[in-house]
């Protein structure tokens, strides 16, 4: 396999996805440059499956493109080699997938991914004490997100793309993962793009997040330059209003006569404070509940 920091980025350009006469994804650009591990983060339902599937080609955008360089995703199999969608399983008794053996499984990904790692996969099974010989529907969802992982870091595709990894695993098991994450990520350059609930546990992971809100991206930015601009303050309400003059603030709570609130400043924008108010540092998480939250 060719170094994957040497590919041309995977781009969308104006995607749109509509079923039937509901838009979910809205003007979508997007760019995803070779060698970085990107966190997407959204509420249910703010389109992060439908975009990662979009970017897989696994489901057609209604309008826009995606290109891996200046050559299409839809339907080129030169493009696809470099790219794995590793999702949810959710098998019920009536799939296909249902009845296969993990064993199985895998020999199937060995045939449709190009640079399969067998030696890789095998060590995986083993590491997460899977049952080569158990049928899929009888494996436990942490038992399913693992077979996931193991797809998707097996695959050595060059833009792997994990919708929600670590649902189901313990933290013991989702500390593995983002270690074995990262000893790929170091010994190959590829490309990770990861959705996630979990947010804080992985943030460390992430160079750059990508946030989704009501199916159109609220903002792309390197995560610690992002956290650097945040600020929660508290304090008498009088005393925080006036710091946060002319500053932007969202999720504003109040309890009695006490408030506190995030900012995220501009870049270059510098926040005086003073000692009737506490300024703390925020997480991602919580700065993602502030700017995606309930407006009020």
């Amino acid at each position: 396999m060719e170094n994957a920091k040497d590919l041309m980025p995977l781009q969308c350009k104006n995607i749109i996805k509509k079923y039937n006469e509901k838009e979910v994804l809205h003007n979508i650009d997007l760019t995803l440059e070779p060698g970085k591990i990107y966190g997407l983060i959204g509420r249910n339902g703010a389109g992060k499956t439908t975009l990662l599937s979009i970017l897989a080609a696994q489901c057609p955008a209604t309008s826009g493109d995606i290109t891996l360089g200046e050559e299409t995703v839809w339907e080129n199999q030169q493009t696809l080699s470099h790219i794995c969608f590793s999702r949810e399983l959710n098998p019920v008794a009536e799939s296909a997938i249902a009845s296969m053996k993990v064993k199985d499984y895998l020999k199937a990904a060995s045939i449709y991914y190009p640079h399969w790692d067998k030696e890789m996969a095998d060590r995986l099974v083993k590491t997460f004490e899977l049952e080569p010989g158990k049928k899929i529907l009888k494996l436990s969802k942490g038992m399913l997100s693992m077979l996931t992982i193991i797809l998707a870091l097996a695959s050595k595709a060059d833009y792997t793309l994990l919708d929600e990894p670590v649902a189901g695993l313990d933290v013991f098991m989702r500390d593995k993962f983002y270690k074995l994450l990262l000893e790929e990520y170091e010994k190959t350059g590829r490309t990770f793009l990861i959705s996630t609930h979990i947010i804080d546990e992985a943030s460390p992971v992430f160079e750059e997040v990508i946030m989704l809100k009501d199916g159109a991206i609220l903002l792309i930015e390197n995560t610690e330059d992002l956290l650097s601009r945040a600020v929660h303050i508290s304090g008498r309400e009088d005393a925080v209003d006036t710091a946060v003059k002319g500053l932007k603030t969202y999720h504003p709570e109040k309890v009695g006569r006490s408030k506190g609130i995030t900012v995220l400043m501009e870049n270059g924008q510098e926040f005086q404070s003073s000692g009737e108010i506490s300024v703390q540092p925020v997480s991602l998480q919580n700065l993602f509940i502030a700017l995606c939250g309930d407006e009020n």
